[in-house]
This record gives structure tokens, sequence and C-alpha cells, in this order.
């Protein structure tokens, strides 16, 4: 069935549809497909997608279950989305204790992603504030599993890609907040280098931290872009902030908008609107956290062809992989109007599979050009890897098997959790195993 796809539209898979309706329910009989959890498809490339087999859309598990306003523990079932949580928790001084560029992305997407934020530093990914979750497998069994009970199912679950059975619930720990308003500090940079010394400075006093960064500047200004670094306010008001009226597109495009002129002239602008001074501010967390949620259906800026996304890690003491990768991409004149750029903490997760590991993590959109950008994209990923690093399976449509497996080498020992009924288009291509 079509219309089930991932964010960045690349792919058409057909799928067949096999909703849960009640998490107190066996699985939806599938018969001989194999089987996937689906959110609300908000990953970017092929790790929500199980073309010729079936989806378990989640949108009908979509109830809390418990809040304890006071110690600051939810539970509430996996199609639960970030937005809805939020709305529930910020009037009590409660946040999200790591938050995704997307409000809209699922509770079961979260975990099974094991996503991770601007306070990656601080706090770490996702996986490490979840403290219990239910797992039901295609054999009916259901395991709850925490680092205590049922540990290596837990690890095994948290970053899983969806592969170990159905999440039907889970429980985080929040965190205590006593405004939902931010202070933010903005700090214009002129290359890469000077990035990388407020970096460090700024995750040492800052809760969170994420920078933009021109990807066509060359030479002198490779790398140049606006450091960005907030906190909670100590005081203010505490509600959802109302957000604006979400702008959409409303059709899908034959051509994208992001090219390199556009590129150029957005690029230009927005750094020199951006004073070299260090301006503060005070605003609501939604822009902050948020900012590309108001623009609904942004992924139509990029046309019918659809974009990819590169989002590498490469690890502490290789900074010159990531000035070749920066090189490489502003050499090519392809690139994307949003390029971020982050430093990860040393924090471990508990996952398995996680992402994240100490170093800086580069992520930006390519619109769909065919041969000319896969071509790019196989560069950067070779350019990654020879420096140790790897790529997110969340945001990557095109790695190479040896890049999953080098780049998560716990991925035999997950490979044993896998349930035998599930499996996805992203494993099948990283691994070579059927469904």
């Amino acid at each position: 069935m079509p219309g089930y796809t991932s964010w960045g539209r690349i792919l058409r898979p057909r799928h067949t549809l096999r909703p849960p309706r009640w998490r107190h329910e066996p699985l939806p009989d599938c018969g001989d497909l194999s089987r996937l959890p689906w959110g609300r498809g908000r990953s970017y490339g092929d790790c929500c997608l199980n073309d010729g087999g079936a989806l378990l859309p989640t949108t009908a598990l979509d109830h809390f279950i418990a809040f304890d306003a006071e110690q600051g523990i939810l539970r509430a079932e996996s199609g639960v989305t970030l937005d809805a949580i939020l709305r529930l928790i910020v009037p009590h001084g409660w946040f999200l204790p790591v938050t995704p560029g997307t409000r809209f992305a699922t509770l079961g997407g979260a975990i099974a992603n094991d996503v991770h934020g601007k306070n990656h530093h601080a706090d770490g990914t996702f996986g490490g504030h979840v403290t219990r979750l239910e797992l039901l497998r295609s054999d009916g069994r259901r395991m709850e599993c925490s680092p205590r009970e049922n540990a290596d199912w837990f690890a095994a679950t948290l970053g899983g890609l969806g592969l170990t059975g159905l999440i039907t619930w889970a429980e985080i720990r929040l965190r205590r907040i006593a405004s939902s308003e931010m202070e933010q500090q903005q700090i214009r940079f002129p290359s890469l280098d000077e990035y990388l010394a407020i970096a460090a400075e700024s995750d040492a006093e800052w809760t969170y931290t994420v920078a933009w960064v021109d990807c066509l500047a060359k030479g002198t200004k490779l790398g140049r872009g606006v450091l960005f670094r907030g906190r909670h306010a100590e005081s203010g008001p505490l509600a959802m902030p109302r957000a604006a009226g979400r702008l959409g597109v409303p059709v899908d495009l034959p051509f994208s908008l992001v090219n390199s002129a556009s590129l150029r002239l957005f690029n230009a602008l927005y750094y020199r609107r951006h004073p070299t001074r260090t301006r503060s501010r005070r605003m609501p967390f939604l822009p902050f956290f948020y900012p590309l949620d108001n623009l609904a259906d942004w992924n139509r800026l990029y046309g019918r062809a659809g974009f990819y996304q590169f989002k590498c890690v490469i690890p502490e003491g290789q900074e010159p992989a990531m000035h070749e990768i920066l090189e490489r991409i502003a050499g090519s004149g392809q690139g994307s109007m949003l390029a971020v750029l982050k430093r990860f903490g040393d924090r471990p997760s508990p996952a398995m599979l996680s992402f994240p590991r100490p170093g800086l993590t580069l992520a930006l959109d390519f619109a769909n050009r065919g041969e000319a950008t896969r071509r790019l994209l196989g560069e950067l990923e070779a350019v990654t890897i020879q420096a140790g690093g790897t790529l997110y399976p969340a945001k990557d449509a095109l790695m190479r098997p040896e890049t999953f497996q080098q780049g998560y080498p716990r991925w035999q020992t997950f490979a044993a959790f896998r349930d035998p009924a599930f499996s996805s288009s992203l494993w099948r291509r990283v691994t070579g195993e059927n469904a």
C-alpha cells in the first residue's frame, strides 16, 4: 500500500498494513509476511520501511497510562507523540529528558532509534532515561524489560530499530523545569576551527548546544556558522506555548526549491543576520527545539524526487576528517540550508546499537539529483569510515553493509534478539539477511 514511506520520500515501498488496535491484544495476523512497527514515519531513510512486508502502524496505541507529577515518571503507549507528552507534562513543571528535532515523533520511535538531542553532552541519549518497557513478541510472549529485569532484551530494544518486537508501552524519567521558556545565546563563528574552540566551553556551561553551519563556505571560511546554546529559564510561566500558525507545503513540486543558487543566497544572508557579538534572548521552547515543525510537510520543498540525509559521527581526535567532509560538500555545490553540527559527549548509552559516541556529528539534507548525489554521499561515507566514524541508521538510505557492521560492532550480538518475524528494508540492506 503506498503512502507509508519515510520522511526523505526517496523510496516508494509497498506494504500490507496491520495496525494493532489495543496494547492488550496479540499482534495482528500477518501470515507469512515479515512485520515492522511504524510510528509517524519521521525517520529519513528505510529503517521504518519494510518493502514487500507488513507494517504495524501504532496510531491507535496513543494512550497515557500513568503520570507521577511529583516524581516525574511517565508511562504511555508507544504510539503517543512527543508533542502529546509535552502538552501533558510542561504545565506540571516537567520536560522531556532528551528530544530530537521534531516533536511529532512517537515514544516508540524515540526508543527504537535511541534518539539524541542538543543536550547529549550533558544527558546522553533517550534510552538512558527509559526505566521500563513492555515488549510483545510474534510468538505471543510479553516481557517487561528494564536495566534490572530482562536487561539484555532491554539493551537490544533501545536503539533496536523496531526489530525485537512491538513496544506496547514504555516508562521514562522526566526533567524538572521551573519555566517553559528558554534562555538562549547566539554566537557567530568564522570557521570550523573557531567552532571547536568555543564548543567545548559552551558544553561545559550550557545544557543545550548546537550549531548551524554554512555548508557552501570554502577556504578560510570553511565551516563558518552560528552556535546556539540554551538552558531552561530559572523562573517564568509553566505552559505549553501556543504554536504559531503552521504554514505548510500543500503540493508536491516537480522540482526542488533547494538548489545551489538558493543555498548560496540563504546561507550568506543567514550568516550575516547574526551579529559578531554574542546575542542573548529569552524565548519559548518550541522554536528553540523544533524550528522546522512550524512548516508542515517541509520535506516537499525538495520536490517529487525527495532528498537524502547524511548524518555522521567523527571520533574525537579525527577533526581533519570533518574538514574534508565540509570541503567535499562545499565543492559539490549540494547541501541544505539547515546543516547541523554538534559535539557528542562521552555518556555511554545502554543500547546495543546506539549511534552517538564522543566526537563531532554533522547532519544535512541533499536534494535527490540521482547518481551525482549518491556518488557524493558515497565519498562522504568513505571519509567517515576511514576516520573510524559511522552513520546514523535513522537518517540513512544508502549506507553500505561494511559501514554498518564496522560502525556497530555488536550487531551480531543484537541479531540474536531480533524477532524472527520482524524485519526492515534497512536490516536486509546492511546485513544481507532475508525477512
